[in-house]
């Protein structure tokens, strides 16, 4: 059995993305009172696949596309923790051009598919 979310493109590269964070989020070595800031890193980035999920779940199309923006919001609220990250030395600028690349992947596919849905109103 499966739900619908799980046959979507976007979503299944949302979870790898959110997994890949939160193995990142495993390797940092920071001080204690940043610890905060991880976990939010691993909020974030987990968001964006579960507003996918969550939106998929609705019963129209508008709160469809509504959690949409929400999920493409948390793929950008991750990269700039990211983009702090890096900034702090927490993380290499390699790995921080990985997760844009894939960042951006992921945020032309919800913005794709939410004007396709759109298309169908």
């Amino acid at each position: 059995m499966k739900f619908g979310f799980e046959e979507l493109d976007v979503w299944q590269k949302a979870v790898e993305f959110s997994s890949r964070v939160i193995y990142l989020a495993e390797q940092i070595h920071a001080d204690r009172k940043h610890y905060r800031l991880i976990e939010q890193l691993e909020a974030c980035s987990t968001s964006v696949a579960l507003n996918i999920a969550e939106g998929k779940g609705r019963y129209s199309k508008k709160e469809f596309i509504q959690f949409l923006y929400i999920s493409r919001g948390s793929l950008y609220e991750t990269i700039t923790l990211l983009i702090i990250f890096q900034k702090n030395g927490w993380i290499k600028a390699e790995q921080l051009d990985e997760f844009k690349t894939s960042g951006d992947e992921i945020g032309k596919m919800l913005s794709s598919l939410i004007a396709a849905i759109k298309k169908t109103l």
